[in-house]
């Protein structure tokens, strides 16, 4: 890097401000030079740059931009410094980074957004991408964002330790070597922590190398071992704090209660009734919620009970009936042509054709923690502990209280689960009014059945798949037909209410919205495929859900296309392998999951089913063995799933992701959802959404794949192909189709 526009740093610039400049050596091609680093150093810590913070004691301390919501990514990031910069991983720790654009990731957003569009992108980029420094959390981008300039942090670091070492010893600094947190060079060896400061301090005068050379020695890597999870400890023993967990003088809890989805407005509360409650100390209404605040939360949540809230809904009434007219009526009518290869139309033209319709419902997130969120204005400043996957969103939601955004300071937390609640800040805005309202410290928890009513579920579509199919059986042309709700503008208008420039960018796009089509674009090989999006207003808000609409889309592709093969008189894998051409990577995973499964071929009577999917970089395949039991219930006996994700950061984080997906999309699948009634959401506890239980569990095996290629998504990677691979081996099993999830026999 070149030093001249490097200032030189001094220890007290770097104990104050985290750094006059010394940050910008990562990703300096990448960021505005305006942009400083504002990480800070705790006493007897040394500022390496925007990432890295050495400790007296020799501990290294990795700043990471990532919510951890438990997919891993506080240790995979620091796991990628501390490989590069030589450290050893018992003394590396992590914090989560300040709100800065240095830590912005568009990447994240964009694929969460599903290229939402050639406006909105644009304007994303112009506005989001580097200019308002979004800190965002989704589309599985943890790894593929932040590698390469976690790397050179770490490479800069190292050299810089480096070349601290040898100006003692009076040798080539490239002739020293890090490893297990020393410098060493032939029989001399100093510790990180002995050097810190001084390579920090002398930046000025031993300036990097551009290109930054990165380790080429291959022992003694931390990069694609299974270390342990730096998180793993303190959640185990129960010191890991969560936003719940908060604690501060004067503090005041508070529940709160909103009205059916839709126009809805407060119309009465009965507030002697939660006077008569011990501990209640405030009301506060608006049209749109009443919270009771409390000493204790469970005094608040009581005081609502007997409150009892009444809300007047104007509009349309939201219940099944009418969702499913909606998505009906959509598919009925025109759509919006998302993709297009070849000349569908053509091909169909006076040919014989199949079709199938599927139907999935409304989901929701039923994460373990519902929505928290602790304020406390103090000074003019707005503190905020929140669990936020979109830590600038949070605070631009918060000021809208009428303080600057520059007064909000957001203190991101642990998040307990989220699969995509936590990208919406609708909590955060409600907690800092009861803030300024009360001028006290307030900690909002939404209970349960309010974190169930007031979900962003993931939405309900209805498919016509359309395919013809040569006389050898060979598929010829595809269309996909879906109704679903603009989920990703929806999303996009949420998030960003406050940014003109996104708002007009979302008033040009297209009546279709590519996210809510996302994944269904087949993976095969076929002369002409047409994908339409036809949107459906369905009166309920909805939002993004681990894998978005990749959890339909591929159910609807992935079932249809074992029809397919039924009807061709093919076996199902073989089908799938030979349409893939030259995808080496999905053909192998698809082979793999059948030898460790032992594939039979899904004849009937076998209850075997498989799938595959191709996700943000990462292919997979899932083979189920299912059967109906007793009471008609679907049992998942054993899962299989073969893993291509490219390079493999920690190989037991990736099977955790892996595993937890493969449940998760098992849960969707054979439960998980909910219906509507009278505008309101009627599954309020996790009782009655039928998730499976430990003993519902099936035998599962993780196979990954070794590949060299560059690392793909992984946390959102496994949700998609396994209500198909449900799906198609309950066909095996009984020889009925059904083609609605949650997957219910006898509905064939």
């Amino acid at each position: 890097m070149p030093a001249p526009s490097l200032p030189r740093i001094d220890r007290r610039s770097l104990l104050i401000g985290g750094g006059a400049g010394i940050g910008l050596v990562v990703a300096w091609n990448l960021w505005p030079r305006k942009y400083l680093p504002n990480l800070t150093a705790d006493q007897g810590e040394t500022v390496f740059d925007a990432w890295i913070k050495i400790g007296d004691d020799g501990h290294v301390a990795v700043a990471v931009p990532q919510a951890e919501h438990g997919q891993g990514v506080y240790t995979t990031l620091p796991q990628i410094v501390a490989d590069e910069l030589g450290a050893d991983w018992r003394t590396v720790a992590v914090e989560p980074a300040p709100l800065n654009p240095l830590y912005a990731n568009p990447f994240g957003a964009e694929e969460l957004l599903e290229n939402g569009g050639d406006a909105l992108m644009k304007a994303w980029r112009d506005r989001h991408g580097v200019d308002s420094g979004l800190m965002f959390t989704g589309g599985s981008s943890s790894v593929r964002s932040f590698e390469d300039p976690l790397r050179a942090a770490g490479a800069a670091a190292r050299i810089l330790l480096c070349k601290a070492a040898a100006a003692r010893w009076k040798v080539d600094w490239q002739t020293c070597a890090t490893g297990d947190g020393f410098v060493t060079q032939g029989r001399n060896k100093l510790r990180f922590a002995e050097l810190a400061a001084e390579a920090a301090r002398d930046f000025g005068d031993r300036p990097l190398p551009d290109p930054l050379p990165l380790r080429g020695d291959a022992t003694n890597r931390l990069y694609g071992q299974s270390v342990p999870r730096l998180d793993a400890p303190s959640k185990i023993d129960g010191s890991a704090n969560f936003a719940g967990d908060i604690r501060l003088p004067d503090m005041l809890f508070a529940s709160i209660r909103q009205g059916p989805v839709g126009d809805s407005k407060l119309v009465r509360v009965d507030r002697a009734a939660a006077d008569r409650i011990v501990g209640v100390r405030h009301v506060v209404t608006n049209d749109r919620w009443v919270a009771a605040v409390a000493t204790t939360w469970w005094a608040a949540n009581r005081a609502l009970d007997a409150m009892a809230p009444r809300f007047e809904t104007r509009g349309g009434r939201v219940d099944d009936a009418s969702i499913a007219a909606a998505l009906k009526a959509a598919l009925d009518a025109p759509g919006t042509r998302i993709a297009q290869v070849g000349d569908v139309d053509a091909a169909f033209k006076d040919a014989k054709l199949v079709t199938a319709e599927y139907h999935v419902g409304l989901a929701p997130h039923a994460a373990i923690e519902t929505m928290t969120a602790t304020a406390q204005i103090r000074g003019g400043r707005l503190d905020l502990w929140v669990p936020t996957q979109a830590i600038g969103l949070a605070r631009s939601a918060a000021a809208a209280i009428g303080i600057s955004e520059d007064a909000v300071v957001v203190h991101p937390m642990l998040i307990g689960g989220s699969f995509g609640a936590n990208l919406e800040t609708q909590c955060v805005a409600q907690a800092a009014v009861l803030a300024k309202t009360l001028e006290q410290p307030v900690q909002l928890v939404w209970s349960r059945a309010e974190d169930s009513l007031h979900d962003r579920f993931r939405p309900p579509a209805r498919a016509r798949m359309t395919a013809r199919l040569g006389s050898n059986g060979q598929l010829l042309a595809w269309r996909a037909q879906i109704a679903a709700p603009a989920t990703g503008q929806q999303l996009a208008r949420r998030l960003f209410a406050q940014d003109r420039q996104i708002s007009t960018a979302l008033s040009l796009s297209g009546a279709g919205d590519p996210y809510a089509v996302g994944g269904a674009r087949p993976m095969y090989r076929i002369p002409a495929v047409a994908i339409d999006h036809h949107v459906a207003d369905i009166g309920v808000p909805t939002g993004h859900w681990r894998s978005g609409a990749h959890s339909y889309t591929a159910f609807f592709t992935e079932c249809f296309l074992d029809e397919l093969a039924h009807l061709a008189g093919t076996e199902p894998l073989s089908y799938r392998i030979g349409m893939l051409g030259g995808d080496a990577r999905l053909a192998r995973c698809l082979s793999t999951a059948a030898s460790l499964g032992g594939w039979e071929g899904g004849v009937a009577g076998s209850g075997q089913g498989i799938a595959c999917h191709s996700f943000r970089g990462s292919h997979i395949a899932v083979l189920v063995e299912a059967h109906v039991g007793e009471g008609q219930a679907v049992s998942v006996d054993r899962i299989v799933a073969a893993i291509d994700c490219g390079r493999q950061v920690n190989p037991d984080v990736v099977k955790q992701q892996i595993e937890g997906g493969l449940l998760f999309g098992m849960a969707a699948a054979i439960g998980g959802a909910t219906g509507f009634k009278a505008n309101l959401a009627q599954a309020r506890s996790f009782g009655a959404l039928g998730l499976p239980r430990l003993a519902d569990t099936p035998d599962i095996t993780v196979e990954l794949i070794p590949s060299e290629a560059e690392p793909g998504g992984v946390s959102e990677l496994a949700v998609p192909p396994v209500a198909p691979a449900i799906a198609n081996a309950l066909q095996a099993a009984t020889g009925g189709r059904l083609r609605t999830l949650p997957l219910v026999p006898g509905t064939v």
